[in-house]
């Protein structure tokens, strides 16, 4: 494809695939995950999934776009007819995460623009969150002002767009959080939550941890979603792409224990070491951390930079997801890219709607206790993106061989971790993606509960 969009450089490339790692559910899950199973020891087992499992799920998808120069829609029809639908399923899980994304994204919209305001004690204060989402024209305002953000940048281009707007946000991101990060340790009564945060426990070792590790690992660097497919297309021949992958890990690594640092120890200073504090979800990012400013002073200035963190963060991961639609779209049916963000744009604004009216019009259209967003939220991370990452693995273990990695890796680098990487496709990453698959089914249906 000579006339195929393409990074600029791998550093480019590097900063896009990070911010998309970084986003809403990095900032607010890593910490909720990591106190409740265990700190230190869930960090620990985090690390090494990220630079085993992660690590080869990733080499995968980036391999497979640069070698076909497509997007997940047509790359693996390119390789396998018969198994073009695995493309199929990893396209949709970003066109349903998208519109829900935007909303999420509309909240930190409008806590960045209490704080800036100097509302933080309206922010701190009890049912305000329940009362903005009780309020469903703000909160469809705030989703089409972020569903605009994202698409005015997918507009501009690979280069122009999402490359520049990650290299230009990403490292304003890292500095934002070592600010928060900074303040967050220096609190009284913060060391305890740093020794928890870093100090492995082995008392506090259970399979449910690993797995949820294993589920944060997927979220946080956007696995099974077709996004690294569609940034490895944009990738150029001679782009080390084992190097790229390496320097991903270490950003997404690197900015989940920011997160760590600039919650943990903070509630923990807030709470007097109560772990539950942290809680669960949106109650940690909307509800428990507002109060946790108000209750150490500084509230307007350390919440608003937080809150715009948040936002940046939010942004390039959405950036990313809308990347993944658009591009395989294009590759699909041919249509310009101007034309086809549009469309995507005003699909996730439309598709947007739903799940807000889910929490005030529509609280009663629930299934198991879900309302529409968390309906949504399941059927992306839980079911289909297990699915879709089981289906790659054998997909590149059994179908077209791992040779076919190994050559398009080598072409711009050693492949030094190819034993690992063969081992961790074709038997170990099978049995955990199952094991993930069964235990988030099981725990919907309040078999088990993680």
């Amino acid at each position: 494809m000579k006339n195929r969009n393409t990074f600029s450089s791998g550093l480019g490339f590097v900063l896009a695939a990070a911010g998309s790692a970084v986003g809403l559910g990095n900032i607010w899950r890593f910490p909720y995950l990591t106190a409740k199973y265990g700190g230190g020891i869930f960090l620990l087992f985090y690390i090494i999934l990220v630079i085993t499992f992660g690590y080869s799920l990733m080499i995968a998808e980036n391999a497979i776009g640069r070698k076909t120069g497509k997007s997940a829609l047509c790359a693996f029809g390119e390789l396998s007819k018969k198994w073009s639908f695995i493309g199929v399923i990893a396209t949709l899980v970003p066109i349903i995460i998208l519109p829900y994304y935007n909303v999420i994204g509309g909240w930190v919209i409008k806590y960045a623009v209490t704080f800036l305001t100097g509302q933080h004690t309206a922010a701190a204060s009890d049912g305000f969150f329940e009362g903005m989402l009780a309020s469903p024209l703000t909160m469809i305002l705030f989703q089409f002002l972020f569903t605009a953000a994202t698409t005015v940048v997918i507009l501009r281009g690979v280069q122009k767009g999402v490359e520049k707007f990650s290299t230009i946000l990403m490292p304003i991101l890292i500095l934002l959080a070592i600010i928060v990060a900074v303040y967050s340790i220096t609190l009284p009564g913060a060391m305890k939550g740093i020794k928890y945060l870093f100090v492995p426990d082995f008392s506090n070792f259970s399979i449910q941890g690993i797995l949820a590790a294993l589920g944060q690992m997927f979220y946080s660097l956007s696995l099974a979603m077709g996004i690294m497919v569609a940034y490895g297309s944009y990738l150029p021949k001679e782009s080390n792409l084992e190097k790229n992958v390496s320097r991903i890990e270490i950003f997404d690594t690197g900015i989940a224990i920011l997160a760590g640092l600039m919650i943990v120890p903070a509630v923990f200073a807030f709470s007097g070491g109560d772990q539950a504090a942290l809680g669960k979800g949106p109650g940690l990012m909307f509800i428990t951390l507002p109060k946790v400013f108000e209750s150490m002073g500084m509230s307007t200035v350390i919440g608003s930079i937080f809150f715009l963190l948040v936002l940046f963060a939010a942004l390039t991961s959405s950036v990313s997801v809308m990347e993944a639609i658009v591009s395989s779209l294009c590759d699909k049916f041919g249509w310009s890219r101007n034309k086809t963000t549009i469309a995507a744009g005003i699909g996730a604004f439309l598709f947007g709607i739903p799940p807000i009216l889910g929490y005030s019009l529509w609280d009663k259209v629930t299934i198991g206790g879900m309302t529409i967003l968390d309906i949504m939220d399941f059927t992306t991370n839980s079911v289909l993106m297990p699915v879709c990452a089981l289906l790659t693995c054998i997909f590149v273990a059994y179908i077209i061989g791992v040779n076919v990695i190994h050559d398009e890796v080598k072409q711009s680098s050693a492949f030094k971790r190819q034993k690992m990487f063969d081992i961790m496709i074709k038997y170990i990453a099978p049995i955990l993606i199952v094991a993930i698959l069964v235990s988030s089914i099981l725990d919907a249906v309040g078999i088990i509960k993680l």
